[in-house]
């Protein structure tokens, strides 16, 4: 039975795993803030108690590897990386991996800093900058922001699901995939419910350079990363993320591609290209460090005024939502589970999380408390069924951590 390595600097205990195929596994933190009386007062033994919830996910969710930063006023409490990116290669705390939806997160700042400005009106109809759209005259920014306009999803029409299933490497535009997204029939009338669409964030990127006259990613260097500090996040047009890199792997094409039950099958898709999961120039890669730093920035409002954050993080959408036969992906929304302005409302965290490939992650703010978490992780073959199927762990590993560093404030459901 293989056990958890630890390395002695971590304080972790080591915990017994069920037999597997991989090797074992070390935990490596790094820059862990010295014993001060103002951490140990607010999170007194968080840093074993963070350490063991990392470890112990590794267990619950066959982990390959995990990555993860908590900070409490922008200060490090625990930084650490669990197991191994590939064969032979300790996953490290400097690696870079895909943000995913948390680029979902700039586009809502941005889109407080624009209305703060006065070059955006949130309650103006998309048909001001985008009148060939369908339904533009009926659609505003505020509902594309908060994912309550209606436009069905284009991820999961058979044009994308088949399309990037034959060819993961495809280059997809912006203007195919809000084209499949408009072309079909609203989930529901615009402001009516709640239904969680990539084709809102893909408009929205071209509302904002239509504003701007500026490319997205432009924009983004000038408004958010390079406030916000953060050296490690960029915008690449195609599957390029800088070196060192958090290698993942994936099962998911095992039934597209006919490969039998019982067969072991897994692929590196690290560099598969994520053209279609986020506008052009919000395709982004990223570090833990700068992922815990979004956290802090977003959930406090480190770019815009307290009005605007509210705009962004409040739960205005309490109450909205319903599933129907037309929009089976739509449900309630309630003061545990929540959606603003590019974020996840989860309890009392602010939070955001992205899945990709085989790799999930995670960061999420807690304002009372000045809370930073920030995850990412890989899963083993074991993760995935036969059909190709792997649970993503992102949300429960975020909850485990939340319940160890702020165990009166519990993470809401995802």
């Amino acid at each position: 039975m293989a056990l958890l390595a630890v390395t002695a600097c971590s304080g972790v205990t080591p915990v017994a795993r069920p037999p597997a195929t991989r090797t074992a596994v070390s935990v490596m933190t790094t820059g862990v803030a010295p014993a001060s009386p103002v951490l140990d007062d607010r999170l007194g033994g968080a840093r074993d108690a963070v350490a063991a919830a990392v470890q112990q996910a590794v267990v619950d969710h066959d982990l390959q590897a995990a990555i993860v930063r908590v900070t409490v006023d922008g200060r490090d409490v625990w930084t650490g990386a669990v197991g191994t990116s590939m064969t032979g290669v300790p996953a490290t705390t400097d690696m870079h991996f895909r943000n995913g939806a948390v680029a979902f997160s700039y586009i809502g700042t941005l889109l407080a800093i624009l209305a703060g400005r006065g070059e955006l009106d949130l309650d103006g109809t998309l048909d001001r900058w985008l009148p060939g759209l369908p339904h533009a005259d009926r659609i505003t920014v505020r509902m594309l922001a908060t994912m309550t306009s209606g436009y069905a999803d284009y991820v999961y029409r058979p044009e994308v699901l088949d399309g990037t299933d034959a060819d993961p490497f495809r280059q997809w535009t912006d203007d195919e995939l809000i084209a499949i997204g408009t072309s079909q029939p609203l989930m529901f009338e615009p402001g009516t419910n709640w239904g969680y669409s990539y084709t809102n964030y893909l408009i929205l990127g071209q509302v904002i350079t239509r504003i701007t006259g500026e490319p997205l990613d432009v924009v983004m260097d000038e408004e958010i990363l390079g406030p916000l500090g953060l050296r490690n996040t960029s915008s690449a047009d195609t599957a390029q993320i800088p070196p060192p890199v958090l290698h993942s792997y994936t099962s998911e094409r095992r039934a597209f591609l006919g490969v039998p039950a019982g067969t072991p099958f897994t692929e590196d898709a690290t560099y598969w290209n994520p053209s279609w999961t986020t506008a052009t120039g919000a395709v982004q890669s990223t570090d833990i460090v700068d992922l815990a730093a979004t956290a802090e920035a977003i959930g406090s409002g480190a770019l815009v005024t307290p009005a605007l954050l509210a705009e962004q993080v409040g739960k205005r959408l309490v109450g909205v939502g319903e599933r129907t036969p037309q929009c089976p992906v739509c449900g309630p929304l309630t003061a545990d589970r929540t959606y603003g302005m590019g974020v996840l409302l989860l309890g009392d965290w602010i939070a955001q999380s992205k899945n990709f490939a085989g790799e999930g992650g995670a960061m999420a703010y807690l304002p009372s408390e000045r809370i930073a978490i920030a995850l990412v992780t890989t899963l083993t073959p074991d993760a995935w069924d036969e059909q190709g199927v792997a649970g993503d762990p992102s949300l429960p590993v975020l909850r485990a951590i939340a319940a160890a560093v702020a165990p009166d404030h519990p993470l809401g459901p995802g």
